[in-house]
């Protein structure tokens, strides 16, 4: 069957924000209690760490609500990462072009402005560890960054 290439319209470029976000969402979340949990991280107080990023500690008493609260932020932010990147994708070409060297880079990116934006909110800061730290590059390059590149090869218009 003979391939028909995309035309520019608002609905490819709404596809690839949906699934990029949605991919990006769920691997990383799966990824998180998955290598956390494995270290004693249990799920509900982890997304009630990612609310803590609004609540600060107090987020740590709000049981299963502020754990949704954490899950809920997790996903604005996964679907934030997908638009900068599909709209990034529409001024630079060979961002699209290359999803495999442009995703990894923007997961690493994408690790570090998470980083700022943390010391800067209400979130618990811990004090630097270098293992943590490749974790969560190596998670953000393979669950965000890439899932997030490939959506938007193939289904943004370009």
């Amino acid at each position: 069957m003979p391939v028909v290439p995309q035309t520019a319209s608002p609905s490819g470029t709404l596809r690839a924000i949906a699934i990029g976000g949605l991919l990006c969402g769920i691997c990383d979340i799966t990824a998180a209690f998955v290598i956390y949990g494995a270290m004693g991280a249990r799920p509900i107080p982890l997304l009630q760490g990612i609310a803590a990023g609004i609540l600060g500690r107090s987020s740590f008493l709000g049981g299963l609500a502020t754990a949704a609260l954490g899950l809920l932020c997790h996903f604005v932010i996964a679907f934030g990462a997908a638009t900068v990147y599909v709209f990034a994708s529409s001024a630079v070409p060979w961002i699209a072009r290359r999803p495999l060297l442009a995703g990894p880079l923007y997961g690493i990116i994408v690790y570090f402005v998470m980083q700022g934006v943390v010391h800067i909110s209400r979130a618990i800061h811990r004090p630097f560890s270098l293992q943590l730290t490749l974790i969560g590059i190596a998670i953000h390059i393979v669950c965000v960054g890439t899932p997030i590149a490939l959506a938007t090869r193939r289904y943004s218009p370009h």
